[in-house]
């Protein structure tokens, strides 16, 4: 008796000691091939495929002699038994059902019933719906179209017919060929086929007229093989799955697959290891974590766990935690997420696969092209087009418009075929020109807000356009994740001169963006430990003063300790700067100590300090710090009840900067502290219509700005308004500026309590 095919190569290759994928390698047989050879889906592979199996498993005479006569033996027979459908054959189960689904199918609700809804809505005075189902190897495409076919079985009493066209595979097949396999199931006589691609399209489109029935097309390699294999009008439907977009055909329905939710993850798991919802919820969910919600990988790991009794989810979870092992442990059997990814990978350009793993270096979830142009040394142009070829393999996703992001386990991926394919100095030297090129472009970006910098040289021609402020502002904030990263590895180098360069070009951008917080502690930390590695005290005097600043913006929350270590921390900066003759340093640094003593309610001690500050930067003609220390002292002049004093305080303020003008980003910043200190200074002298004329303009102001201003303005016309008794207009100003005071609760805006308590004054629930 002949051995079937699929168990006799499988004992074949178990007594080589090979997997599946090494046996791949070896004969050149795809590792989907072979896992359709052993699971009995292809029962008589052809000639050349069994020798070279043979040939790679080094079979004697006599092994290959039987695995030749199992391959002829699963081959069908005209009119035998296994043969294909014949003309009387029809409607009975054939060589081209639909795959096995899934008992333990969860999710795509809303992909399942598009496609429902596709196939009902079907008419034979219609064109036939086609639907394109597309995304990343190991979405579980196929089992979402057989899913949806079983949902769809009455609506096509006429046949469900699948053809697999291999479309990863090295050699795709034929549009001729899946047309002849289509058109044989569909009980056309072999000698009426006809011999030309297209006279069999018509001959398909033809017969499908006629006929209520379903093709699915799976694993689409272009739009060139599937087009042939569209019907015309017609009641039936095409459902297309596809790694791809195939956004070259026109006039279908596409449906992107995307990782399961945290909550389907956890249902398949369940279902697969037949454990209860409530037991080992927090491993389950970061098994799913680890998995990236990718049903493949999924499946995979609730199929390991469900045959190895011994093992827990909890353990399971941690052989999955190790990174460098995470890829090998999300395999079993014939199935393996790495194998997955390797089929998209194969087909890729010699182009796009340098593209790809040097990808795998970018230390931050998401990013744009111009990135990917400094790792692979190309222009931007090619860069752009080869992310795109990797977004149409589902190797890559959009995000947003113009940025894009991996796949936690495809990063992986990329991050071990970037170590086993290209040697360490070349993938040092890629990190090492992508963190020089990031912290050039955020010293040029923050330059746009300091004083003597501004706009970039004329001769500036980087990648990124940073024509205006606008655009230096919103190129840090998107690429916060990277410039950081890119400093840190600069500082780790002990490449001080650039770390310390990056930090002073990024004064004034902190001081308008202070709710980054502890980035903000980090970045100047790092700056200040590189200046004193260099020999010149008085910039090393400029980083501690930063640092300083750094720790009242992240550490204010932390209570009054936190603030008088600020208080000890600015005066040795300050008597250091004072045995060094630094005017300008000892100013920064007691203004510093004022900002600390002014939190912790000690107003003299702050109006002390900022007096003391004032003066200084006065005589060094420091005007920068000079208005920081006017408006302190005005706030201490406030806050010490003497409201005449600080009024004037503020319009005096206010007239030096229009007198001795500074660079604009630094006047805004000085004239709204300025105007939000006069608003709140007359709104406590009860000066209400006053405090309405300096809050309405300044507003406009602020909105125009787009700054954080704009809920401190709307506070103040809120208290005016409210002391005036306009409850109207003064709910109205309330009730906005809560809106924004999530966004910009930090250190130096008023609360949102704050906010809250002004409108329980006036009898209004902030909630209704």
């Amino acid at each position: 008796m002949v051995n079937s095919f699929g168990p006799l190569l499988r004992s074949l290759r178990q007594a080589a000691q090979w997997t599946i994928e090494e046996l791949s390698h070896a004969s050149g047989v795809s590792v989907r091939a072979i896992g359709d050879m052993e699971r009995g889906i292809s029962r008589g592979p052809q000639r050349r495929t069994v020798q070279a199996l043979a040939e790679a498993l080094r079979l004697d005479d006599e092994q290959r002699a039987e695995l030749a006569e199992a391959a002829r033996a699963g081959r069908p027979r005209a009119g035998g038994p296994g043969a294909e459908r014949s003309e009387n054959q029809v409607g009975r189960p054939g060589l081209y059902e639909l795959p096995r689904g899934l008992g333990d199918f969860v999710g795509r609700v809303a992909e399942l019933e598009l496609l429902c809804e596709q196939g009902r809505a079907a008419s034979a005075d219609g064109p036939t719906p086609v639907v394109v189902v597309h995304g990343q190897a190991g979405l579980g495409k196929t089992a979402c179209v057989v899913r949806a076919a079983e949902l769809l079985r009455e609506v096509f009493p006429d046949g469900q017919f699948y053809v697999d066209l291999r479309g990863i595979d090295a050699e795709p097949m034929p549009a001729a060929e899946a047309l002849r396999r289509l058109l044989r199931a569909l009980g056309l006589d072999p000698r009426a086929i006809a011999e030309e691609e297209q006279e069999r399209a018509s001959q398909l489109r033809a017969i499908l007229a006629e006929r209520r029935c379903l093709l699915v097309l799976d694993n689409a390699a272009d739009e060139a093989q599937v087009r042939p294999l569209l019907p015309g009008p017609g009641a039936g439907m095409v459902v297309v799955t596809s790694r791809r977009t195939l956004g070259g055909l026109e006039g279908v329905t596409r449906i992107a697959l995307a990782p399961f939710s945290p909550k389907e993850s956890a249902e398949l798991l369940q279902a697969i290891v037949l454990e209860a919802a409530d037991r080992a919820a927090a491993e389950t969910a970061q098994v799913a974590r680890l998995c990236g919600h990718l049903p493949l990988a999924l499946r995979i790991a609730g199929t390991r766990l469900a045959s190895r009794p011994g093992w827990t989810m909890r353990l399971l979870a941690e052989r999955l935690s190790d990174e460098d092992r995470r890829l090998a442990n999300l395999a079993v059997g014939d199935l393996g997420v790495e194998a997955a990814f390797a089929l998209s990978y194969a087909v890729l350009s010699p182009w796009a696969k340098v593209t790809f793993r040097r990808l795998a270096l970018v230390p931050a979830v998401d990013f744009a092209a111009p990135i990917a142009a400094v790792l692979t040394q190309t222009e931007l142009f090619a860069a752009e087009d080869q992310l795109d070829r990797l977004v149409e393999l589902g190797l890559l996703q959009h995000e947003g418009a113009d940025r894009y992001r991996f796949h936690d386990l495809i990063r992986l991926y990329a991050s071990h075929r970037l170590r086993d394919e290209e040697p360490a100095e070349a993938n040092a030297a890629a990190e090492q020109r992508m963190a020089d090129w990031l912290l050039e472009t955020a010293t040029v970006a923050g330059r746009w807000f300091e004083p003597d910098y501004g706009a970039p040289p004329s001769d500036y021609k980087g990648l990124v356009v940073l024509a205006t402020s606008e655009e230096a502002r919103a190129w840090l904030e998107v690429e916060r994740d990277t410039w950081l990263a890119a400093l840190r590895m600069a500082a780790a180098a002990d490449r001080h001169e650039q770390v310390a360069s990056l930090g002073e070009a990024m004064r004034w951008f902190a001081a308008h963006t202070p709710h980054w917080l502890s980035d903000w502690l980090e970045v100047f930390g790092m700056t200040r430990a590189a200046a004193a590695r260099l020999s010149d005290r008085r910039r090393e005097l400029w980083h501690m003063n930063r640092h300083v600043w750094a720790f009242l913006v992240a550490y204010g929350p932390r209570g009054d300790a936190a603030f008088r270590e600020c208080v000890e921390r600015a005066m040795e900066v300050y008597r250091l700067a004072e045995s060094l003759g630094a005017v300008r340093e000892q100013a920064d640094a007691v203004c510093n100590a004022a900002e600390a003593w002014r939190v912790l309610h000690d107003f003299d001690q702050a109006l002390w300090a900022y007096t003391r500050g004032r003066e200084l930067a006065e005589a060094a003609g420091y005007h920068h710090t000079y208005y920081w220390a006017s408006g302190g002292a005005a706030i201490a002049l406030a806050r010490l009840g003497r409201l005449d004093e600080a009024i004037e305080a503020y319009r005096s303020l206010l007239r030096n900067i229009d007198e001795q003008p500074v660079a604009s980003a630094a006047a805004q910043h000085s004239r709204m502290f300025a105007l939000q200190g006069l608003a709140r200074a007359l709104l406590a002298a009860q000066r209400w219509q006053e405090a309405i004329e300096v809050a309405e303009p300044a507003l406009a102001e602020s909105i125009e700005q787009g700054s954080i201003w704009t809920m401190n303005m709307r506070w103040a016309l809120g208290r005016a308004y409210a002391g005036l008794g306009v409850t109207g207009e003064a709910r109205k100003q309330l009730t906005r500026a809560i809106e924004l005071a999530d966004t910009y609760r930090v250190w130096g805006a008023s609360s949102l309590d704050e906010v809250k308590t002004a409108l329980a004054a006036l009898g209004i629930d902030h909630n209704t």
